[in-house]
């Protein structure tokens, strides 16, 4: 069970279905490798403008990355 404190994401499995590395899925995002650990994690909470780049990056919309429908149901 994913224990993010804000928002589930699926940021892991779609980088490991695309055998990539934490470090270089943040060289595509632009980002550090320490701030996608933090996004998979749950720690931290992307920008929107982020949020954005991982979905064109995934070719998803965000909604389909990013789950905050905590209390859904």
């Amino acid at each position: 069970m994913l224990r993010g404190d804000d928002m589930k994401n699926r940021l892991k499995v779609l980088r490991a279905e695309r055998d990539w590395s934490q470090a270089e899925l943040a060289g595509r995002l632009d980002v550090s490798r320490q701030a996608v650990n933090a996004i998979e994690t749950g720690k931290y909470d992307p920008s929107l403008p982020l949020a954005f780049r991982i979905g064109r990056l995934f070719d998803l919309p965000i909604e389909e990355v990013f789950d905050d429908s905590e209390n859904h149901g």
